[in-house]
């Protein structure tokens, strides 16, 4: 058995030393290598900021408007709310921001004024923006223009996303479904497309000879109305792509047309300066409105349903009550035809006009004075204005070729003095800057002193014993010196402090003229600032700022 087991094992073998000796261990010791990688990562940074042409380019944070982070504000303090009187009051102070809310927490409806410029988008081929709508997801807004393209921009960045060729003509008219799924437009041609929300197109079909200039679904998405300068309204059934009924009675185009939200109610408005109401089921006309002197180019209706209101161009928008049939208030302001209008999605009292002049008005009814004016928002017509769900961004669509994003006012920031409300010009000369440059304020230290920016609060001195001081940091008039203690919560403070008689204030302390705004309240000199006491004791805040329960 152990010779078996010996025939296997190999043969034993004598091998001879090997000569190699491990000679890198008597190096000397060398330092590693340099990490040349945050060279190059600073090498290719910079390469970036060189533009084209090998200028060096001034980099910017993208501006953004987040709602989001408000809505979780907001589900927080409802939960640690005692009473519908307990508000989160905002100082004037940039740290305060994180204390805005979406407009949805606030009754106050004079909080939710989008006068604040946000962002300018423009296509690359430059043409004008004729209807602009936000997608029913709220994250992108989508415009069409006279070139027949879709574009679709982002909702919180504002930047370009895709574009599209989706008509051989002039975007007209386009509207989402309620049910978010369909996409209907209709172009300078008269034809009719159907999209998906992933902008696939299935249907096309010619809906009108001509210009189609307006379209509205139906609540039930089932039906959906069309506008043509033919004279013409037809309604259509949108799975068999059939015209049902065709609603004659208008003398000449016919440039908008709107589907009551909850009714079986149109309102249309022609060239022949005649507002229209008709029941799709019999065609008929209900009554006919003889408000306007000239040709009627927008229609709207409120959220709630019971008012509508139309822009025409003599310059004057107007506001009908259906429930009474009546005219409820008429709004001056524009000095130019008034081409688009638009209500807030949450507080149905605010109205936002566009003009011919390129100005962008707000209202509130049924006061007939404007609360907030950009003057100077576009350079041309703005064809289209379209809220954001939400209500904190509106969206501008013009004849200037751009689109422009306007939102709330933010604590302790001027948007009174910009160059959309007073002209690019005349803000130079008033020492306000660019509001592209406006990236370079870094809150809290451009706060202080004279500058262009709101100044903290504290205690304002003055020589007139007659002078109002009150809490915040902005002036409502010359003579309006501001200081004393700011609101927080509820808790209430009282006015500021009088200097003794033949107190000289410090330079620091001079008020400046004409700085009576506080962003999101509108022009207006604000209410109960007659007296220095402090304010009632109804629920705790200062009645300038107290929300209706």
């Amino acid at each position: 058995m152990m010779e078996d087991v010996q025939d296997l094992l190999p043969p034993s073998a004598h091998f001879a030393p090997s000569a190699w000796q491990p000679e890198h261990m008597n190096d000397p010791p060398e330092p590693p290598a340099p990490d040349t990688r945050e060279a190059d990562l600073a090498a290719l940074a910079a390469q970036e900021k060189l533009g084209h042409d090998g200028k060096r380019q001034r980099v910017r944070p993208r501006r953004t408007v987040d709602p989001f982070g408000g809505l979780e504000r907001w589900k927080i303090f409802r939960t640690t709310q005692t009473s519908v009187h307990d508000q989160l009051f905002m100082r004037t102070n940039p740290s305060y921001l994180i204390n805005l809310l979406p407009p949805n927490a606030y009754t106050n409806a004079a909080v939710s004024f989008c006068s604040r410029y946000a962002h300018t988008s423009t296509n690359k081929i430059r043409c004008p923006v004729n209807i602009v709508k936000w997608t029913p997801d709220a994250r992108r807004v989508l415009t069409g223009s006279t070139s027949g393209e879709f574009t679709l921009w982002n909702g919180l960045t504002f930047n370009f996303e895709t574009i599209l060729q989706a008509h051989d003509s002039a975007v007209r008219a386009m509207e989402w479904s309620y049910s978010g799924q369909w996409l209907i437009s209709a172009d300078n041609n008269g034809v009719i497309k159907y999209f998906q929300a992933n902008m696939n197109n299935l249907q096309a079909f010619q809906g009108h000879q001509e210009s189609i200039r307006d379209m509205s679904w139906a609540p039930n998405d089932m039906r959906f109305a069309t506008g043509s300068d033919d004279g013409t309204i037809k309604i259509w059934n949108f799975e068999m792509m059939k015209e049902e009924k065709t609603l004659t009675g208008h003398g000449w185009d016919v440039k908008c047309v709107k589907w009551h939200p909850t009714k079986g109610l149109l309102v249309s408005g022609s060239k022949d300066n005649l507002i229209k109401f008709w029941d799709p089921r019999t065609s008929k006309v209900l009554t006919t409105l003889h408000g306007h002197k000239n040709t009627v180019q927008a229609a709207s209706w409120s959220p709630s349903g019971n008012l509508v209101a139309t822009a025409s161009r003599d310059q004057l928008v107007k506001v009908f009550d259906i429930r009474a049939m009546k005219e409820l208030v008429t709004l001056r302001g524009h000095k130019k035809e008034v081409c688009s209008v638009a209500w807030h999605p949450i507080h149905d009292d605010i109205l936002v006009s566009g003009g011919s002049e390129g100005s962008i008005i707000h209202w509130s009814m049924p006061d007939l004075r404007l609360k907030d004016e950009l003057e100077f928002a576009h350079d041309s017509n703005v064809w289209s204005l379209a809220f954001h769900p939400l209500g904190h961004i509106l969206c501008s669509a013009s004849n200037d070729h751009t689109t422009r994003f306007w939102s709330r006012g933010r604590p302790g920031q001027r948007v009174l003095n910009d160059r959309f409300h007073l002209g690019r010009d005349k803000a130079r000369e008033m020492g306000s800057r660019e509001d592209e440059e406006e990236e370079d304020f870094v809150p809290g230290l451009n706060s202080f002193g004279g500058g262009n920016r709101g100044g903290g609060g504290g205690r304002s001195y003055s020589n007139n014993n007659n002078n109002n001081n009150s809490g915040g940091s902005y002036n409502s008039r010359p003579n309006q010196n501001q200081g004393g203690q700011n609101y927080d919560r509820g808790r209430g403070g009282g006015g500021g402090q009088q200097a003794p008689s033949g107190f000289r204030p410090p330079a620091q302390y001079t008020p400046a003229p004409d700085q009576g705004f506080i962003p999101g309240f509108g022009r207006e000199p604000l209410p109960g600032l007659n007296g220095s006491g402090p304010p009632p004791p109804s629920n705790g805040l200062p009645s300038q700022f107290s929300f209706p329960s």
